[in-house]
């Protein structure tokens, strides 16, 4: 019961972070799965399985809110499941011992590409070009489906900025359209794992208590993102993937680090963390009084 409660509050944890950025719920979920030891077959299976019921929610609801463009979603979709599809199975047929340093590898550099992007820019913002066609978003879609299976998640950190970075999407119908296509990517990498390593390899408890706590955290998630800026709850995120698989990268059989430089590592690790977190909250204030000034001078403006 104790380890249906933690998982619970393990989906809701990366519900609110999922549903704040528009992305990283199975990059963060995932990354507490391996760190309580769960494979990494069984981690990535139980997360997409969770993801069938969470993406079906967020895609409804970005739907009824106008943020979603379908011809997006079919044209990155369809070749993202198929790319999810190939990554469940190459995945279901690796070692453990080889699997999760691999997994823990790739969840490394998707935190650290979420803490750079957060820290150091924030989100983006561009404007709008021509509109986004196959030659761009097939290719895309088979690359972040196939990172999303192998790492246990990285559609949303994969897609969502390269979408953005384009300039062809604004930046809500970008997050609800890629939010709404992860049903997709959930659907066909949850069968590639259930073929590859069946049915039994998948706790089903977990994966209602990873939905529920999703569920939960839906609504939190939407007062969460009018309240803390999403420059700061981006470093954090970035900051615990990096550190949970810094330390299960270290104690691989790969690597095999001794207990002092395992202290040492998690140490300046952190070190690293809270100053991007600091980074990240001062230029978010120096960010909001600049705006607070703008708009007051343009207000005496009008007076006078």
């Amino acid at each position: 019961m104790r380890k249906l409660v933690l998982l619970a509050l393990v989906g809701l944890g990366a519900q609110l972070i999922d549903g704040s950025l528009g992305m990283a719920y199975g990059v963060t979920s995932t990354s507490l799965l391996l760190a309580v030891g769960t494979s990494p077959a069984a981690a990535s299976a139980t997360v997409h399985l969770a993801e069938i019921g969470t993406t079906l929610i967020s895609g409804a609801s970005h739907w009824r809110f106008g943020n979603v463009d379908w011809g997006v979603v079919l044209k990155i979709g369809i070749p993202g499941a198929v790319g999810a599809f190939a990554g469940a199975t190459v995945l279901s047929n690796l070692s453990t011992a080889a699997a999760e340093p691999l997994m823990s590898g790739i969840l490394l550099v998707l935190g650290a590409y979420v803490l750079a992007r957060f820290t150091l820019r924030g989100l983006p913002e561009r404007q709008l070009g021509k509109p986004l066609g196959k030659r761009f978003l097939v290719p895309l879609g088979v690359v972040a489906g196939f990172v999303d299976s192998t790492g246990g998640g990285g559609w949303g950190p994969v897609s969502t900025p390269a979408i953005l970075t384009s300039g062809r999407l604004e930046p809500r119908k970008t997050i609800g359209s890629i939010d709404t296509s992860e049903f997709l990517v959930a659907i066909a990498a949850s069968v590639g794992f259930i073929v590859g390593i069946g049915s039994e390899g998948v706790k089903y408890s977990w994966v209602v208590a990873l939905l529920l706590g999703g569920i939960i955290a839906a609504p939190i998630a939407a007062w969460l993102v009018r309240h803390l800026p999403p420059r700061v709850l981006g470093s954090l995120a970035g900051g615990i993937i990096i550190l949970t698989n810094v330390r299960t990268l270290l104690q691989s059989d790969w690597v095999s680090a001794s207990d002092g430089v395992l202290v040492a590592v998690t140490a300046v690790v952190a070190a690293l963390w809270a100053a991007a977190v600091g980074w990240s909250f001062s230029e978010h204030r120096k960010n909001r009084d600049e705006e607070q000034r703008i708009v007051a001078e343009s207000e005496t403006a009008h007076a006078t």
